[in-house]
């Protein structure tokens, strides 16, 4: 296996077909599963925070980088999971979070946030300043991007070399899906144009030489770029080989680098290989996990509302509804509709805006109270077929419900795996 991302470029050079699964969560259950499965086949890990998520002031998790790290390595510890063999990285790491205020100030704290992951040991940094600020467009060219881009990256190179942490690989390009999907209907998304892409590499590798960074260049392993692939409420759009031939060509210039594919969520095991193939080993996946976890966990639902008549029907679901009728904020921009249309993509859109609800103490309260009702509880293989018919649960796993839920979790990383080569 390869031990380090800056061979992702030539494993594609030689047609080794080689990638890794981008795991873009902060649910204990899904990193539980990326580890385990880790661990099981002898293979690195690669666990990614966004900005937003984990920051200096918490984030949305309410966890800072350091936090997120000593969070992670707990669960690695209990798997048995070799620290060496597990990756952290930041995504989207810039201003985004202050976007609202002046570029100063927001840059200012993208600076501390930077320097803070890097401390806390994250060694894969997304630079992202592609945001306009206060006063600003809403997307800024390539020359402002990439100023503030190198200004970044000084900052986690003198934070590294200070701190005595490993020098960080570096991801540039913006050119990604809606974070989380699309609130509407999509057909057909138009792959990044290599011309764009051409000057993105450009453009940072002249600033980065300008601000004496050119050895941190040299650590640029990819670029982010759309690859045709994405996801809306109710729908998925397949990635097609076809229309990214132009695209991936740049790619034989380009020796240094290879692409960084977002939201490949819910795309087959066929798509994913031949993303991979075409030069996007980095394969970022998130709400297609949590996604699976979701239905796991009403699948069990039902299967607790049949088993024991003291849980109530569709307890979690209800508990869910509940949560998310009363803390509307993560979902209310997102999904449009009647109030029926509202009630399906609380609970079932791909997007899957309920993963922000987990860490809420409703919804850990409700599936404990799943848990509790099922733990050392054998479910017939009738009401798994039921509730569950897709996914193969063990025997030995049918009085574990958490064993359920990562198994789950799993049977996507499987199909990441099997396009990784592994």
């Amino acid at each position: 296996m390869f031990k380090s991302l800056a061979q992702l470029a030539t494993a594609h050079r030689n047609g080794d077909n080689a990638g890794i699964t981008s795991v873009c969560s902060a649910h204990p259950l899904v990193i539980r599963a990326a580890l385990r499965r880790g661990k099981k086949h002898g293979q690195i890990v690669l666990i990614e925070a966004t900005c937003n998520q984990v920051n200096q002031y918490g984030g949305y998790t309410g966890m800072t980088p350091v936090d997120f790290v000593v969070f992670v390595e707990a669960i690695a510890r209990e798997e048995g999971f070799d620290r060496n063999n597990l990756i952290f990285g930041g995504d989207h790491l810039g201003p985004n979070p202050w976007r609202k205020l002046p570029a100063e100030e927001a840059m200012a704290k993208a600076e501390a946030m930077v320097i803070d992951y890097i401390q806390a040991g994250f060694t894969k940094i997304h630079l992202d300043a592609s945001m306009g600020c206060a006063g600003e467009p809403p997307a800024l060219d390539d020359e402002v991007t990439a100023q503030r881009a190198a200004r970044l990256a000084k900052a986690a190179e003198q934070a590294a070399a200070a701190s005595g942490f490993a020098l960080p690989n570096y991801i540039i390009g913006t050119e990604v899906p809606v974070p989380g999907g699309a609130d509407h209907e999509l057909t057909e998304v138009t792959p990044t144009s290599p011309d764009a892409a051409r000057h993105t590499i450009a453009v940072h590798r002249a600033r980065f030489a300008s601000e004496g960074l050119q050895a941190a260049f040299d650590r640029v392993i990819g670029i982010v770029v759309q690859p045709g692939v994405e996801f809306g409420n109710e729908n998925v759009v397949e990635y097609r080989p076809d229309q990214a031939v132009a695209l991936t060509k740049l790619l034989a210039h380009e020796p240094q680098f290879v692409f960084e594919a977002h939201s490949t969520d819910y795309q087959t095991v066929q798509s994913l290989s031949a993303l991979v193939r075409d030069g996007f080993p980095i394969l970022k996946v998130g709400p297609g996990l949590t996604f699976a976890l979701r239905e796991a966990l009403y699948g069990l639902d039902l299967i607790a509302s049949e088993l024991d008549t003291s849980y109530g029907e569709r307890s979690l679901a209800r508990a869910m509804e509940r949560l998310m009728l009363e803390k509307p904020g993560h979902w209310a921009s997102h999904y449009h509709g009647a109030d029926d249309a509202l009630h399906v993509q609380r609970h079932y859109s791909y997007s899957d805006r309920i993963r922000y609800y987990w860490t809420e103490p409703e919804a850990m309260q409700a599936v404990s109270t799943l848990m509790a009702a099922l733990a050392g509880r054998d479910i017939p293989e009738t009401l798994l077929r039921q509730f569950l018919p897709d996914l193969a649960v063990h025997p030995a796993d049918r009085s574990n419900p958490e064993a359920i839920l990562i198994a789950a979790v799993d049977r996507v990383l499987a199909d990441y795996s099997a396009a990784c080569g592994w």
